[in-house]
């Protein structure tokens, strides 16, 4: 799949501006942004529930929309997985993955029907009702009645939100083997950062209706391309910095050195992003600070850590190491990969 300059709009008001990406063929992709940032907008525009204002959205290189021309959506051949699942509670779990099989010859869609349950682990349920299966198991089943007409691009939009957080953790993982084991390209919209991570191979990161990057999970958070994607993605703090040479800058940290994946001219004043996996706690150091505030993570502790310029960072800790709010404590800066902003 792939978009190019696609721009939706109401009324003259653009909610969505030139977004461009492309999904190759078994690649699972995420749009991820804050609420109201246009991703499930554009979601619906690839299902053909919205109109272009300009730009085009091509499948398998087929045309399927732009502003002069749309295909239907039940003749796009596309998949979609809806926040509350939708089953049909008077049919079967057989019956509602078969749904979309009518049109199949009937041992063909049986066999694809057994393939499924077998597939979303769920073999042996195909004469229960929705009602007798748990949110997980209702998930899956959604999933195996959008995959059942093999569709060129399953859509997902948010379709985990309504689960708990546990039972996210671990479908979002299962769901993924399994449209990688079907070998389906797929789109999943979602605001939750780790539900993207785990999910996608490659996210598309929106605010206020535009796309502004687009990469690998690790790529996005540790190469974020703008000042938003920096912010958004992950906890972490800019600290004001001054290059000092080709691969150093001078900050509240102190000197520090690493790669740059852009080149800056000595003395620029600068925004260093710095991350809690960057600051580690270090009762060995010298450099030291003071922890303001204090957030248990189970197997780490979270610190806001007040340094001697009196500015605040993140700092992770082991949970074996419990010290209190307004102790002091050594810090060791992890800074291998410099992301900078020139200062606004």
């Amino acid at each position: 799949m792939t978009l190019t300059d696609v721009s939706i709009g109401y009324d003259g008001h653009v909610v969505v501006k030139n977004a461009s990406f492309q999904l190759k063929e078994g690649q699972i992709g995420c749009l991820l942004g804050p609420s109201g940032c246009g991703k499930s907008t554009l979601l619906r525009a690839i299902a053909g529930f919205e109109s272009l204002m300009s730009g085009e959205i091509r499948v398998d290189d087929d045309l399927i929309a732009s502003p002069t021309a749309s295909v239907n959506p039940e003749d796009r051949h596309i998949g979609m997985v809806f926040q509350d699942i939708a089953l049909f509670p008077h049919l079967t779990i057989a019956q509602n993955i078969g749904f979309g099989l009518t049109h199949w010859p009937k041992s063909e869609a049986q066999a694809r029907i057994t393939y499924l349950l077998n597939l979303v682990g769920l073999s042996g349920f195909d004469a229960r009702y929705p009602h007798s299966l748990s949110g997980g198991q209702q998930q899956r089943v959604a999933l195996a009645r959008a995959m059942a007409p093999k569709p060129k691009l399953l859509l997902m939009d948010e379709p985990f939100s309504g689960l708990d957080a546990k039972l996210r953790e671990e479908l979002v993982p299962d769901i993924r083997d399994i449209l990688k084991r079907e070998k389906m390209s797929a789109l999943l919209v979602t605001h939750d950062q780790m539900e993207a991570f785990a999910m996608a191979d490659q996210v598309s990161v929106m605010n206020a209706g535009e796309i502004h990057q687009t990469g690998s999970p690790y790529q996005i958070y540790h190469r974020p391309a703008t000042r938003f994607v920096a912010s958004f993605i992950g906890h972490g703090d800019f600290l004001s910095a001054t290059v000092c040479g080709p691969n150093c800058v001078h900050s509240d940290l102190g000197t520090i050195r690493g790669d740059l994946d852009h080149g800056f001219e000595g003395n620029l004043q600068v925004d260093l992003l710095v991350r809690p996996d960057d600051i580690l706690h270090d009762d060995d150091s010298e450099f030291t600070g003071i922890i303001e505030s204090k957030f248990f993570r189970g197997s780490h502790f979270l610190y806001r850590v007040r340094l001697s310029s009196n500015k605040v960072v993140f700092c992770f800790a082991s949970s074996h190491h419990n010290h209190a709010v307004g102790q002091e404590i050594g810090l060791s800066v992890h800074l291998d990969h410099l992301v900078m902003f020139s200062r606004e």
